[in-house]
């Protein structure tokens, strides 16, 4: 693996790590009045990683088993200006979404805060402790399993794996540091609300805010940057970007 694609693989995994399963529900569960559950987050992130390594691996190793000849199909230059359209595509698309539409009700956010409350809270403005963990993994899988339809950045980032063809052992070791990454902001978080509450707590809730109010246009700039990593790694192999730079 060479520094250019373990950077687009670590920017890729950095973009995943700001849906709304990776780090809007984290901080929903680090709002939570009390003395935080280092242990309930750790099984709620812990869930979110082993399930997009378990599609990842199935995806990757599915590819190899019916498309053996995958990675040297995807090094033909049909196969690279066809990466390269998409890649521009998705760049142009991402223009498309609007945040205003996105700012009554907090659309897709605020229908995953109402879930996540409705598994924690036991009638409005009381709070159920659990004793359970099995609410959290619930909540994970089912934040991760709606998400997989629009997990772009994972798409990607298995595409670039499939092609470099660098072997099972680095595949599984890379994907499972991809999962790492991805969640290692709310591990970040989670840190820094355990040692620093009062300071870290405004924080937050700017940041659940945030992504509240900006849902609309916040998935567009995740598309835009996904489609522009595409089409970069496509230029790149194509020579473009070496023609460019040698003008």
């Amino acid at each position: 693996m060479d520094l250019a694609m373990a950077a687009s693989l670590a920017a890729l995994a950095l973009i995943d790590s700001t849906s709304f399963g990776t780090l809007l529900i984290p901080i929903w569960l680090l709002l939570a009045p009390g003395r935080v559950k280092a242990a309930r987050m750790l099984v709620y992130l812990g869930t979110i990683a082993v399930f997009y390594f378990a599609v990842g691996m199935a995806i990757v190793l599915g590819a190899t088993a019916f498309t053996d000849d995958l990675g040297a199909l995807l090094d033909t230059r049909p196969a690279m200006w066809a990466q390269l359209a998409v890649g521009v595509g998705l760049l142009v698309l991402s223009f498309r979404f609007d945040s205003k539409q996105s700012k009554e009700g907090g659309g897709r956010v605020a229908r995953w805060r109402e879930r996540a409350l409705g598994i924690e809270t036991a009638e409005p403005g009381a709070t159920r402790t659990r004793t359970s963990a099995l609410p959290l993994v619930g909540l994970a899988l089912g934040a991760a399993t709606l998400e997989v339809a629009t997990m772009l950045p994972y798409l990607a980032a298995i595409g670039i794996v499939t092609a470099s063809g660098i072997g099972t052992a680095a595949t599984t070791a890379t994907m499972a540091g991809y999962c790492l990454v991805m969640v290692l902001p709310a591990l970040v978080l989670l840190t820094a609300r355990l040692v620093a509450r009062s300071a870290v707590e405004p924080l937050l809730v700017k940041i659940n805010d945030w992504m509240t109010r900006n849902a609309a246009s916040t998935t567009g700039w995740i598309v835009g940057i996904v489609g522009f990593l595409i089409a970069r790694d496509a230029a790149w192999r194509l020579g473009l970007l070496e023609q460019l730079l040698n003008r």
